[in-house]
């Protein structure tokens, strides 16, 4: 770690956290009167952190794959932010499954109820897959890509983390076809710290699992199916060895 990039790396973290409420002050008119005014003000702020982190601290933002721009099932490695603002912006009509509190966030919360966003209790297992599931359906009338973390939160870098029930059920409702994505964001951007490390982060949609797999076997051809990605992509930034396991 150099000092030049320590500094770079604050200064781009100070303005895109002062962009999030500019932005979303600028696009609020439209958003407050159409979801699609809402979806471009989110579009607007996840496209300039990308750009700005190109130029600002050498972190080239890389999607691979093809996303869909159908109705589809999105399930997707979750290690930082980043990867977040990236799925976001390669797709056309994103709706996140998130945690309940970040309905109550300022600007983020006001512009996810805007684009029903499935909002989630992670503390009530039970309560929170029927709720899910009904707000879903609710919201099948404006087909989207429904993304998805398996498991349920972020996790570093090489790390293995449960997949929850949650997707599996959501694969068996909506019989649409499944879009998995891998990543090595965390790399660059992790979960706590200051640091952002240049290189490349990738985001990669890999090739859809369709319909008609039993619960079990689904869970295990996704995990199988992310892991090995999001693997082999922390293998293609160099630095595989700082996350390996003593």
């Amino acid at each position: 770690m150099n000092l030049l990039q320590w500094v770079r790396s604050i200064i781009f973290i100070v303005q895109a956290t002062v962009m999030l409420p500019v932005i979303g002050l600028l696009w609020a008119p439209w958003a407050m009167v159409s979801k699609r005014g809402a979806y471009a003000g989110c579009h607007a702020y996840a496209g300039w952190v990308i750009w700005t982190a190109g130029w600002m601290i050498n972190l080239r933002c890389e999607v691979r794959g093809t996303p869909p721009d159908m109705a589809a099932l999105v399930p997707a490695k979750h290690q930082s932010f980043l990867d977040i603002l990236m799925i976001y912006h390669a797709l056309p009509s994103a709706k996140f499954v998130m945690k309940n509190q970040l309905r109550w966030s300022p600007i983020l919360g006001q512009y996810a109820t805007k684009m029903q966003m499935v909002f989630v209790d992670r503390g009530k297992r039970g309560a929170a897959i029927t709720k899910m599931l009904a707000d879903v359906e609710a919201g099948q009338r404006e087909p989207g890509q429904l993304v998805i973390y398996p498991q349920g939160t972020r996790s570093p870098p090489g790390t293995k983390m449960p997949y929850k029930v949650g997707t599996a059920v959501l694969y068996e409702q909506l019989q649409q076809p499944c879009y998995p994505v891998a990543t090595n964001a965390g790399v660059f951007w992790p979960r706590r710290g200051l640091y952002r490390r240049p290189g490349v982060a990738v985001v990669d949609f890999l090739e859809p699992i369709a319909p008609g797999l039993s619960r079990d076997a689904f869970v295990a051809e996704l995990e199988k199916r992310i892991e090995t990605a999001s693997d082999a992509l922390l293998k293609e930034t160099g630095v595989a060895h700082l996350y390996e396991k003593n």
